[in-house]
């Protein structure tokens, strides 16, 4: 029974009407502090500039206590919700399906929203066509929260109101009549804005839409157009392939749009004995060639003759090992039957041509229902480009591509500067918008309502995730009240055009909800809006890319990098930090060149003592048009003769300083092609300096990378290609798994759950999509260019790449284990870290590996390191202090320092410090702190968030449902996370699989990473 007895500090408090009890209930001191009486009168106090510290010293910790108003601390105010969104849940994420297309790239994805912030970008699993969740998609959801955005429209560098931009276009459109004005687009794949933009052209006679895509894929499309009638790509199934010869064309990058990598990736791996064999005959090294089983360096001339060579012509005139290589695919391909395909990149109608004829019979090509992701046409783009430049061309409106920036023309600046109506619809203050007369400011595609046909036969909708964050207005609703729409929405216009021409059966709630659906209904596509069909196609004969220039020179091949693309989201510090799978190199593009060529002209690279790479620059000419003082990075691989160089960079409009980086190679995009002749190269003085990640560039034979040959994996066991590593434990060799050889107690992990990740090396394509992922789950900071450099990169997850040094690892293997006597080993080491001239690569993701047997656990001084019963390394950021001992104590160098606070620090202008960028980050995560050590959590909060979810739902945790942000972003499914104590798992299996291997096994630390041993079909027909 409770007490009733009443207690009381003081007699005082018996007294029910004493005003100093009621006093000492409001307020700890019952008289006024006499502040007065030694701090002056209240306005001399007012005025006072004393600081804090002499206040403490005047009246002491007490008195400081009650005059609060001399030091109150930062007030943050939070609006709450007037009516609070039932969808909306604080704590948990929404998720909304919608589609990417921004001209370059297309994908259908989920957008994960956090109290109505978009934060993360995920693949939509519903969506069979719907292209490559890439880096680049991935990424894009930060460039929404860009801050150099243009935030209200503008005349005459002046912001106005839509309404008066509205008045204004209409005066302009009126003086313009008869006049020659351009709309040049994006290709947008939108059947309802091909739709408007046919009304709006035909209100407006004198206006012609030309479509142009920035990286042009036109000799393609001509061919294809030629052949099947339609202005379209043909599409590829390469899981469908028993055997892939390419041509120079990089299909596991952005070759005709990208998104190959998946079904590339269902043929590699081994099954019942057989995966798919895979030639590329190529200049530069590309993600395909780096996984290819045979990579031939040839230059793009040489290209043209071998694609002749593999469909009936001679092979003559060819070097001896690149003849020899075209017999070997060409019989293999003949043996393949119609599971074989040949695929080109060569900007030539006539190679594009030979390619669609050898696949015809094909099971892996699709022309019935092509691409639709592309329609510009060089000869048109051309004739925009030269018209401007002439002055014949009286007005521009430029939607979605920079023209000014990305047209090779040297007088079309100039020719832009003088159009008598110059309009620029775009989302950032790029060099077309800086230039223009007007600017109409865009929304991001996560802030915009849209359908788009990817594939034909397969629709996709966009629709807003978030409010638009500025003035903007989409192209789409600006076309409907220009072409007297009033103040119809498009949201309207898009849901009628959809509901009576494309839904079917399909309601327009449920193409929403899924983001994608298919359809029989024939649509308008951009190509029928433009005047192309008018336009002699390029034929195999007008074609002249190959005429060999009359100075001889080197031949260039401009691409695409995996990070920037054709440059459209160049302010994305995502994006400029993603090292290049291939150099492993950030912000930057450079001169790829071949060593044999290198020495030749004198041009070196060399690792200086504070770790860095350095290199010589050069100038690159061609048509008397000079880029001065570009990188040269000698790259293994290249084919002599021929260099490399990335478009996308050397922006300035609209890009914040840090991200300025690079040269523009568009400069050199003459005719749109990405194959020129004739180049020259010069080397100048100075000395730059590269921001590369990873230097050593060979895995000296030893095993980190495991791999072997279809033959040995299907003939001969497991422990002669993948033995377990032994140790001597009383002079006699156990394995390094058995009980014997642990230093540790092991406890019980069959409770519960226990989690592992497992990585295939065959489906991995060193794609670098899980580093973005990982970067924007876990809110991993942007360091910049010059801490880059210092490995100070903070990412989680790298993607390691070797080379060989010999033609193959096997190779380097048996050159290693030939080592006798210190002469030799210092001799023969010393060879084995230099790549060979055409070496094999492998790449293979690394990350905390999470082991059972930590050897950081073991030496951090405070426990802030320790092991979950799930699996899982942890690390407690407010326990850390920085001694870094578990950084040095860790086989696998995992763990990341935080050197400096990345966050809120106006050293690193990033967006973690300003507002808006900051709007990004997941509130599930905490952003770490300087002197901090931080590293993989293989995504704590997401395995906890599935446990909980099926907890509150009362359910088991189906497989398949635990993931983490790289193992979901995987497009290729190299990446496969779960719980192994559930040995239904897919992951569970895996664990069984004879390809499995930990990484540095014999160190004995017991990893929750598993890798899969690489194999290469080096089966001959």
């Amino acid at each position: 029974m409770a007490s009733n007895k009443k207690y009381w500090k003081s007699v005082e408090e018996l007294n029910e009407n004493s005003s100093i009890v009621e006093t000492l209930q409001q307020n700890e001191f019952v008289e006024p502090i006499p502040t007065d009486d030694f701090l002056g009168d209240k306005e001399t106090l007012e005025a006072s500039s004393t600081t804090r510290r002499d206040f403490l010293k005047y009246v002491g910790f007490t008195t400081a206590a009650a005059s609060l108003a001399a030091c109150e601390g930062p007030v943050i105010k939070s609006i709450p919700y007037v009516i609070a969104p039932d969808e909306i849940v604080p704590g948990v994420a929404n998720y909304y399906a919608t589609t990417m297309a921004d001209g370059f790239d297309f994908a259908n994805v989920l957008v994960k929203t956090r109290e109505g912030r978009p934060i993360k970008i995920e693949r939509n699993d519903l969506a069979k066509n719907g292209g490559s969740v890439n880096a680049r998609v991935h990424a894009s959801v930060l460039s929404m929260y860009d801050k150099n955005r243009v935030q209200n429209p503008m005349i005459d560098k002046k912001e106005v109101s839509w309404d008066e931009f509205d008045t204004a276009v209409a005066q302009k459109m009126n003086e313009m009549q008869g006049k020659d004005v351009v709309l040049l687009t994006q290709t947008f794949a939108s059947p309802s804005t091909s739709k408007l933009i046919k009304e709006f052209t035909a209100k407006y006679a004198n206006v012609r839409h030309v479509i142009y895509d920035a990286v042009s894929s036109s000799e393609a499309l001509d061919a294809f157009q030629n052949k099947y009638g339609t202005r379209a790509l043909a599409d590829y199934d390469f899981s469908k392939a028993d055997v892939i010869v390419s041509v120079g064309a990089d299909f596991i990058g952005d070759w005709q749009g990208g998104g190959y990598e998946a079904g590339y990736a269902k043929g590699r791996i081994p099954k019942n004995g057989k995966m798919s064999k895979h030639y590329q005959f190529e200049a530069n090294m590309s993600l395909s060639g780096a996984n290819a089983d045979v990579r031939v360096p040839v230059t793009p001339t040489q290209q043209l003759m071998v694609l002749k060579a593999l469909t009936g012509g001679s092979a003559s005139g060819l070097p001896e090992n690149v003849a020899a290589a075209v017999a070997k695919a060409k019989a293999q391909l003949r043996k393949a039957g119609s599971k074989g395909v040949l695929i080109t990149g060569l900007p030539d109608v006539e190679a594009q041509t030979m390619a669609l004829n050898y696949n015809a019979n094909s099971v892996v090509m699709d022309t019935a229902k092509p691409r639709m992701t592309a329609m510009g046409n060089s000869q048109e783009v051309l004739n925009v480009m030269n018209g401007v430049a002439s002055g014949s061309i009286k007005g521009l409106i430029s939607v979605g591509v920079d023209p000014v920036y990305s047209f090779p023309h040297p007088d079309f600046a100039a020719g832009y500067d003088k159009l008598e109506m110059s309009m620029a619809f775009s989302m950032k203050p790029d060099a077309t918008a800086s230039a223009a007369k007007m600017v109409a400011a865009t929304p991001h595609y996560l802030e915009s309502w849209g359908d788009l046909q990817l594939k034909k036969g397969t629709f996709s909708i966009m629709q807003p995730t978030i409010r638009p964050l500025f003035n903007t207005r989409q192209f789409q609703e600006c076309l409907l009240r220009w072409t007297g729409g009033g103040d119809k929405k498009y949201y309207d216009y898009l849901k009628e055009y959809m509901e009576s021409s494309l839904l079917g059966g399909t309601s327009w709630n449920k193409a929403v909800h899924d983001g994608v659906f298919e359809s029989t209904a024939q649509v308008t596509s951009d190509a029928d809006t433009t005047n192309s069909n008018n336009l002699e196609l390029e034929s195999s004969t007008s074609n002249g890319a190959f005429v060999a220039s009359q100075g001889g020179g080197m031949e260039l091949t401009l691409y695409t990098k995996t990070g920037l693309g054709n440059g459209s989201q160049a302010n994305n510090p995502w994006l400029q930090e993603l090292p290049d799978p291939i150099t492993r190199t950030s912000w930057d593009n450079y001169v790829t060149i071949s060593a044999a060529d290198a020495a030749n002209m004198g041009i070196t690279n060399e690792n200086v003592a504070d770790g860095g790479l350095n290199g010589s620059y050069v100038n690159v000419t061609l048509n008397g048009v000079t880029i001065e003082n570009v990188p040269a990075l000698i790259q293994p691989g290249q084919a002599p003769n021929s260099i490399g160089l990335a478009l996308g960079y050397g922006q300035k409009d609209g890009i914040q300083s840090e991200m300025q980086t690079g040269v523009n190679a568009y400069q050199l995009y003459s005719g749109f092609k990405a194959v020129q002749t004739g180049v020259t190269l010069e080397k100048v003085s100075g000395t730059h300096e590269f921001a590369c990640v990873q230097l050593h560039n060979t895995m000296m034979g030893r095993d980190i990378i495991k791999e072997t040959t279809l033959e040995i994996f299907n003939t001969k066991d497991k422990e002669y290609w993948n033995p377990i590593p032994v140790v001597s434990k009383d002079h006699e060799e156990i394995a390094v798994t058995s009980p014997d050889a642990d230093l540790w107690d092991s406890f019980d992990r069959s409770i519960g759950h226990h989690f592992n990740l497992s990585i295939d090396l065959n489906a991995c394509t060193g794609c670098g999509a899980c580093v973005v992922a990982c970067h924007a789950e876990n809110n991993v900071p942007v360091v910049g260019k010059a801490e880059m450099r210092k490995s100070r990169d903070m990412h989680w997850l790298r993607i390691d790449r070797y080379y060989s040094s010999e033609g193959s690892f096997e190779a380097d293997l048996e050159k290693k284990e030939s080592i006798s006597g210190l002469g030799s080993s210092l001799s023969e080491y010393g060879e084995m870290e230099n790549p060979s001239a055409n070496p094999q690569v492998a790449f293979q993701p690394v990350m905390c590996q999470h082991c059972n047997h930590a050897p950081c656990e073991t030496v951090c001084p405070v426990a802030a390191t320790s092991h979950g019963r799930q699996g899982q390394n942890h690390m407690a950021y407010n326990r850390c202090v920085g001694t870094r001992y578990c950084a040095n104590n860790c086989p696998y160098k995992v763990r990341r320092f935080n050197w400096f606070l990345y966050a809120e620090n106006d050293e690193f202008d990033y967006h973690m410090n300003n507002d808006l960028g900051r709007m990004v980050l997941n509130p599930d995560v905490v952003v770490r702190s300087r002197g901090v050590m931080e590293k993989c959590s293989m995504c704590i909060q997401m395995t906890q968030k599935t446990i909980l979810d099926a907890k509150r739902d009362g359910r088991p945790i189906k497989d398949g449902e635990f993931k983490t942000a790289c193992s979901a972003a995987c497009e290729t499914g190299a990446m496969t996370f779960g719980d192994i104590n559930d040995e239904k798992s897919k992951v569970h299996k895996l664990t069984e699989d004879k390809r499995m291997y930990h990484l540095l096994e014999a160190v004995g630390t017991k990893p929750n990473v598993m890798y899969h041993t690489k194999v290469r079909n080096t089966n001959e027909a």
